[in-house]
């Protein structure tokens, strides 16, 4: 079964996706996207969504950001950005 994601974190959530899609090179948009996961984290938990708060708990284990370093899990963390996409259309 399927958890109901309230509509206004499944568009921040799709908000902050859109973000990880641009933030490969740029430590300042890397620590934004780390931040508003922790934030919708902490609002899926708030709602009963423990699976998708399971999933973003995931993505936070394996977004590490820092300055002057690549991120060398942008490809581990961009698969599971999109996955996520799936659950939150429809």
């Amino acid at each position: 079964m399927r958890e109901t994601i309230p509509e206004d974190i499944a568009s921040d959530l799709e908000r902050v996706c859109d973000l990880h899609d641009r933030t490969t090179s740029d430590h300042e948009k890397c620590l934004e996207f780390n931040r508003l996961m922790g934030d919708i984290l902490a609002r899926l938990e708030d709602a009963g969504c423990d699976l998708a708060a399971g999933r973003v708990m995931t993505i936070l284990l394996n977004c590490n950001p820092r300055e002057g370093a690549s991120c060398d899990k942008t490809s581990m963390v961009g698969e599971k950005v999109k996955r996520f996409r799936g659950i939150t259309a429809g």
